[in-house]
Protein backbone atom coordinates (compact mmCIF):
# COMPACT_ATOMS: atom_id res chain seq x y z
CA UNK A 1 0.00 0.00 0.00
CA UNK A 2 1.39 3.74 -0.91
CA UNK A 3 0.39 5.90 1.25
CA UNK A 4 -0.98 9.21 -0.37
CA UNK A 5 -2.46 12.36 1.39
CA UNK A 6 -6.03 13.78 0.71
CA UNK A 7 -4.02 16.62 -1.64
CA UNK A 8 -2.15 13.68 -3.64
CA UNK A 9 -4.81 11.99 -4.23
CA UNK A 10 -6.36 15.20 -5.83
CA UNK A 11 -3.30 16.36 -7.16
CA UNK A 12 -3.33 12.99 -9.60
CA UNK A 13 -6.87 13.15 -10.21
CA UNK A 14 -6.63 16.60 -11.68
CA UNK A 15 -4.61 15.71 -13.83
CA UNK A 16 -6.02 12.87 -15.19
CA UNK A 17 -9.34 15.43 -15.22
CA UNK A 18 -7.47 16.86 -18.04
CA UNK A 19 -7.85 13.85 -20.42
CA UNK A 20 -11.33 13.15 -19.62
CA UNK A 21 -12.12 17.15 -20.59
CA UNK A 22 -9.80 16.75 -23.88
CA UNK A 23 -11.68 13.99 -24.87
CA UNK A 24 -14.88 15.27 -24.10
CA UNK A 25 -13.92 18.15 -26.33
CA UNK A 26 -12.67 16.18 -29.24
CA UNK A 27 -16.05 14.09 -28.95
CA UNK A 28 -18.21 16.77 -28.90
CA UNK A 29 -16.90 19.63 -31.32
CA UNK A 30 -16.49 16.26 -33.96
CA UNK A 31 -19.66 15.16 -33.03
CA UNK A 32 -21.49 18.61 -33.89
CA UNK A 33 -19.65 19.02 -37.36
CA UNK A 34 -20.87 15.23 -38.31
CA UNK A 35 -24.18 15.54 -36.43
CA UNK A 36 -24.59 18.99 -38.36
CA UNK A 37 -23.73 17.79 -42.01
CA UNK A 38 -25.60 14.46 -41.18
CA UNK A 39 -28.81 16.93 -40.29
CA UNK A 40 -28.27 18.98 -43.30
CA UNK A 41 -27.89 16.26 -45.93
CA UNK A 42 -31.31 15.21 -44.55
CA UNK A 43 -32.81 18.34 -44.85
CA UNK A 44 -31.30 18.50 -47.88
CA UNK A 45 -33.49 16.06 -49.53
CA UNK A 46 -30.09 14.60 -51.11
CA UNK A 47 -31.26 11.40 -53.12
CA UNK A 48 -30.58 8.56 -50.43
CA UNK A 49 -29.31 10.77 -48.03
CA UNK A 50 -32.35 10.19 -45.57
CA UNK A 51 -32.15 6.44 -45.58
CA UNK A 52 -28.50 6.41 -45.30
CA UNK A 53 -28.62 9.02 -42.11
CA UNK A 54 -31.36 6.86 -40.55
CA UNK A 55 -29.30 3.72 -40.98
CA UNK A 56 -26.07 5.52 -39.59
CA UNK A 57 -28.09 6.72 -36.65
CA UNK A 58 -29.80 3.56 -35.71
CA UNK A 59 -26.45 1.82 -35.88
CA UNK A 60 -24.87 3.78 -33.51
CA UNK A 61 -27.84 4.38 -31.33
CA UNK A 62 -28.70 0.70 -31.52
CA UNK A 63 -25.26 -0.64 -30.24
CA UNK A 64 -23.20 -0.03 -27.02
CA UNK A 65 -20.88 2.86 -26.40
CA UNK A 66 -18.51 0.38 -24.63
CA UNK A 67 -18.84 -2.20 -27.69
CA UNK A 68 -17.81 0.60 -30.28
CA UNK A 69 -14.82 1.93 -28.09
CA UNK A 70 -14.13 -1.91 -28.65
CA UNK A 71 -14.36 -2.39 -32.20
CA UNK A 72 -12.12 1.35 -33.05
CA UNK A 73 -9.28 0.14 -30.48
CA UNK A 74 -8.94 -3.68 -31.75
CA UNK A 75 -11.25 -3.81 -34.68
CA UNK A 76 -8.86 -1.27 -36.40
CA UNK A 77 -5.65 -3.47 -35.18
CA UNK A 78 -7.18 -6.03 -37.62
CA UNK A 79 -6.73 -4.33 -40.84
CA UNK A 80 -3.17 -3.25 -40.13
CA UNK A 81 -3.97 -0.52 -38.55
CA UNK A 82 -1.81 0.43 -34.94
CA UNK A 83 -4.33 2.30 -32.88
CA UNK A 84 -3.61 4.33 -29.73
CA UNK A 85 -6.44 4.26 -26.83
CA UNK A 86 -6.71 8.31 -27.49
CA UNK A 87 -7.20 7.99 -31.24
CA UNK A 88 -10.10 4.80 -30.38
CA UNK A 89 -11.34 6.77 -27.53
CA UNK A 90 -11.66 10.06 -29.97
CA UNK A 91 -13.14 8.40 -32.71
CA UNK A 92 -15.66 5.95 -31.13
CA UNK A 93 -16.88 9.36 -29.12
CA UNK A 94 -17.29 10.86 -31.90
CA UNK A 95 -19.45 8.82 -34.06
CA UNK A 96 -21.60 7.85 -31.00
CA UNK A 97 -21.62 12.02 -30.23
CA UNK A 98 -22.66 12.74 -34.22
CA UNK A 99 -25.92 9.96 -34.27
CA UNK A 100 -26.94 11.24 -31.45
CA UNK A 101 -26.73 15.14 -31.96
CA UNK A 102 -27.96 14.42 -36.08
CA UNK A 103 -31.19 13.25 -34.30
CA UNK A 104 -31.36 15.74 -31.34
CA UNK A 105 -31.15 18.54 -33.60
CA UNK A 106 -33.60 16.86 -35.91
CA UNK A 107 -36.35 16.64 -33.87
CA UNK A 108 -35.61 20.24 -33.00
CA UNK A 109 -35.80 21.40 -36.88
CA UNK A 110 -39.41 19.13 -37.02
CA UNK A 111 -40.40 21.03 -34.02
CA UNK A 112 -40.71 24.29 -36.10
CA UNK A 113 -43.62 24.90 -37.41
CA UNK A 114 -44.74 23.95 -40.82
CA UNK A 115 -45.80 27.58 -41.45
CA UNK A 116 -42.40 28.75 -41.26
CA UNK A 117 -41.02 26.85 -44.08
CA UNK A 118 -43.90 27.98 -46.24
CA UNK A 119 -43.02 31.55 -45.79
CA UNK A 120 -39.88 31.03 -46.78
CA UNK A 121 -40.82 29.49 -49.33
CA UNK A 122 -43.45 32.15 -50.25
CA UNK A 123 -40.01 34.65 -50.24
CA UNK A 124 -38.30 32.52 -52.52
CA UNK A 125 -35.67 31.82 -50.22
CA UNK A 126 -33.69 29.03 -50.57
CA UNK A 127 -32.78 26.26 -48.04
CA UNK A 128 -29.71 27.64 -47.11
CA UNK A 129 -31.57 31.30 -46.43
CA UNK A 130 -34.33 29.40 -44.31
CA UNK A 131 -31.81 27.55 -42.27
CA UNK A 132 -30.03 30.64 -41.27
CA UNK A 133 -32.75 33.48 -41.30
CA UNK A 134 -35.85 31.74 -40.37
CA UNK A 135 -36.00 27.78 -39.02
CA UNK A 136 -32.57 27.91 -38.00
CA UNK A 137 -32.49 30.78 -35.04
CA UNK A 138 -36.21 28.98 -33.66
CA UNK A 139 -34.19 25.69 -33.75
CA UNK A 140 -31.39 26.66 -31.83
CA UNK A 141 -33.62 28.07 -28.82
CA UNK A 142 -35.65 24.57 -28.81
CA UNK A 143 -32.07 22.57 -29.04
CA UNK A 144 -29.89 24.18 -25.50
CA UNK A 145 -31.63 22.11 -23.31
CA UNK A 146 -31.34 18.84 -25.04
CA UNK A 147 -27.88 19.17 -26.55
CA UNK A 148 -26.34 20.27 -23.26
CA UNK A 149 -28.17 17.53 -21.48
CA UNK A 150 -26.25 15.19 -23.70
CA UNK A 151 -23.23 16.96 -23.34
CA UNK A 152 -23.27 16.37 -19.82
CA UNK A 153 -23.79 12.63 -20.68
CA UNK A 154 -20.44 12.30 -22.74
CA UNK A 155 -18.14 14.01 -20.35
CA UNK A 156 -19.51 11.07 -17.85
CA UNK A 157 -19.50 8.49 -20.74
CA UNK A 158 -15.82 9.31 -21.20
CA UNK A 159 -15.28 6.75 -18.40
CA UNK A 160 -16.75 4.01 -20.72
CA UNK A 161 -13.12 4.84 -22.43
CA UNK A 162 -10.58 3.29 -19.03
CA UNK A 163 -11.89 -0.16 -20.72
CA UNK A 164 -9.45 0.28 -23.83
CA UNK A 165 -6.45 1.75 -21.37
CA UNK A 166 -7.17 5.58 -21.67
CA UNK A 167 -6.28 7.06 -18.28
CA UNK A 168 -9.12 9.45 -17.66
CA UNK A 169 -10.28 9.86 -14.04
CA UNK A 170 -12.64 7.01 -13.71
CA UNK A 171 -9.07 4.99 -14.68
CA UNK A 172 -6.73 7.26 -12.45
CA UNK A 173 -9.38 6.68 -9.78
CA UNK A 174 -9.16 3.59 -10.20
CA UNK A 175 -5.55 3.10 -10.56
CA UNK A 176 -4.77 5.45 -7.53
CA UNK A 177 -7.76 2.93 -5.38
CA UNK A 178 -5.77 -0.08 -5.68
CA UNK A 179 -2.59 1.68 -4.95
CA UNK A 180 -3.92 2.98 -1.23
CA UNK A 181 -7.12 0.85 -0.73
CA UNK A 182 -9.15 4.06 0.15
CA UNK A 183 -11.91 3.33 -2.16
CA UNK A 184 -14.18 5.78 -0.47
CA UNK A 185 -11.79 8.78 -0.62
CA UNK A 186 -10.71 8.41 -4.21
CA UNK A 187 -14.22 7.87 -5.92
CA UNK A 188 -15.67 10.70 -3.70
CA UNK A 189 -12.92 13.20 -4.77
CA UNK A 190 -13.76 11.34 -8.38
CA UNK A 191 -17.76 12.08 -8.04
CA UNK A 192 -16.98 15.47 -7.11
CA UNK A 193 -14.64 16.28 -9.95
CA UNK A 194 -17.49 15.07 -12.21
CA UNK A 195 -19.78 16.89 -10.93
CA UNK A 196 -17.45 19.90 -11.05
CA UNK A 197 -17.13 19.52 -14.97
CA UNK A 198 -20.93 18.53 -15.83
CA UNK A 199 -22.41 21.69 -13.03
CA UNK A 200 -21.01 24.31 -14.94
CA UNK A 201 -22.18 23.14 -17.99
CA UNK A 202 -26.39 22.49 -17.30
CA UNK A 203 -25.73 26.26 -15.33
CA UNK A 204 -23.93 28.08 -18.81
CA UNK A 205 -26.93 26.56 -20.60
CA UNK A 206 -29.58 27.88 -18.78
CA UNK A 207 -28.28 31.27 -18.41
CA UNK A 208 -27.73 31.21 -22.67
CA UNK A 209 -31.15 29.69 -22.34
CA UNK A 210 -32.86 32.81 -20.35
CA UNK A 211 -30.26 35.60 -22.97
CA UNK A 212 -32.20 33.80 -25.89
CA UNK A 213 -35.38 34.33 -24.61
CA UNK A 214 -34.97 37.91 -23.92
CA UNK A 215 -33.47 38.07 -27.09
CA UNK A 216 -36.58 36.84 -28.31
Amino acid sequence: MVDFSLWDILRNLLLAARWTVALSLVAFIGGGLVGGALLLARLARWPGAQRGVALYVQLFQGTPLLMQLFLAYFGLGLFGLDVSAWTAAGLALTLYTSAFLAEIWRGCVDAVPRGQWEAAESLALGFGETMRHVVGPQALRIAIPPTVGFLVQVIKGTALASVIGFIELTKAGTMITNATFRPFTVYACVALLYFGLCWPVSAASRRLERNLRRGH
